[in-house]
Order: structure tokens, then sequence, then C-alpha cells
């Protein structure tokens, strides 16, 4: 894709002043041209197909056929839209992930949080139009790469290459990342099935390890294990999750 390709847009949100509000955005971003806008799931749906958009501005709670619905209905159907979700609330944001969404903004959207999307949507189809071009093409990993995280007043996408280490607090994995660390809303036996067992592994019923930030286990002194990390932070080895860690030092 170009720099200069402009991206015909739709809008969809059950909401007139939010679709008023997204059209004044859109009109200040040269590379966006609007081809319309729709106030429901089914009309977003045959728009979208009669269409076909480079970019769709969804908002999820609507009434007959939600976001999500539009956008799993898309997907199936072959369409290679982008799609940022424009909604009031953060709790969407793993189903948003599972839609394979470009981006996630919370109302109201300001015009540079919006700008950043759009940069991330250019980015997606010229990583799209190069995957294309090379030949073979690999199988898609069946493993989560990237998650999305709520963060002050926004959602941000955290990468799975990135995390270091998974700590349950309650209801809620924090992820670490070097210094940062990020709240997702999930148990920790669901993450565990979607991350890259050759990459992660489960050390203790709440915490789940980046392998290679691993610098060695020793015992407690109790009959116990421990795991040093390599940033010097010594975690405890839960029995059950003990054949793990001696798996690891078996090979």
């Amino acid at each position: 894709m170009t720099e200069g390709r402009v991206l015909r847009t739709l809008i969809a949100d059950d909401e007139p002043l939010a679709i008023e509000r997204l059209q004044i955005l859109c009109a200040r971003l040269p590379e966006l041209h609007l081809i319309g806008t729709a106030l429901d799931g089914p009309a977003a749906l045959r728009l979208a197909e009669a269409l076909s958009p480079d970019l769709l501005l969804l908002d999820i709670a609507m009434p007959g056929l939600d976001g999500l619905g539009v956008a799993r209905a898309l997907d199936g159907a072959g369409a290679r839209s982008a799609v940022i979700f424009v909604t009031a609330f953060d709790h969407f944001a793993i189903d948003a992930f599972d839609v394979a969404a470009v981006d996630y903004l919370l109302k109201p959207v300001e015009l540079d949080r919006l700008e950043r999307a759009i940069a991330r949507v250019r980015a997606q189809i010229e990583h799209r139009a190069d995957a294309d071009a090379a030949a073979p093409r690999l199988p898609p990993s069946p493993w989560a790469r990237e998650f999305w995280v709520p963060y002050r007043a926004e959602i941000i996408r955290v990468l799975a290459a990135e995390i270091e280490l998974i700590e349950a607090e309650r209801d809620y994995m924090r992820l670490h990342i070097g210094q940062r660390s990020y709240l997702l809303h999930q148990t920790i036996c669901e993450l565990e099935r979607r991350l890259d067992p050759a990459e992660f592994v489960r050390l203790h019923r709440s915490t789940i390890v980046r392998r290679d930030r691993i610098a060695g286990f020793k015992r407690d002194g109790e009959g116990g294990w421990q795991v040093e990390l390599k940033d010097g932070r010594v975690l405890r080895v839960g029995r059950t999750y003990l054949q793990n860690a001696r798996a690891m030092v078996e090979r």
C-alpha cells in the first residue's frame, strides 16, 4: 500500500451524535474517504458487503447485530476490510482481539488516538500485501501473538513476545513487560491455553513465565523449588507444576 492511498471508510453506530463526531474527525484526516454510515448491525453488514470498504469504524453495542457479529460475518465471507472498534465499554477488548480488530478506541475518540489507529491500519495492509507476495505462505499460528489491555484512558495492544511474566490477581492477569505491567481480565487457565507452550511455561497456579527469561532453578531448603529470572526475581514453583520445571532441567 502506498502512503498516499485513501482508505474508503464506513462508519456504523446506533447513536447519530456518535456518527457525527466520527464524521468530523474523518473529515480532518485526508487519508480517509467516508463512503457511508449505518445505524445498526444489519445495515452495516449490507453496506460493507456492497461497498467493500478498506476500513470499518464499528460500534459494538448496536441493535439487530452487534459490531462483533458484523466483523465475524465479514471475516467468514472472506472480506478484507480492516476493523477498528469504537465503543464506550472496555470489557469487549478480548472479543475484539478474537475477531482480529486492528484497534479498539474508547469514546469519546480523540483525533490523535484515531490517527494512531489509522497508522496501524496502514501497517496491517502493507504487511498483508507483503505476505501475499511471499511464497510459500506459512499457516497461521494457533497461539495468541497479541492482547488488548486497558491502559489509562484507552485500550492498547501488547505483544505476547514482550511479556516476561504473568501473575494472577483475582479475576485479572498482570502482564509484566520490563518495568511496566498491564491487567488483563482473563483466567490463568484460559491464558495458558492461548500461549505457545514453546515460549511460556506455567510454574505455579498463579504464575506463567516466559521460558527465555528463566536464569535457573534452585531448591528452597524445604523440599520445594524456586525459579530465578534473569532480572533477579525469585518465584516459588508450585508442587503441581514441578514436573514442568523438571522437564526443562532434564532436556
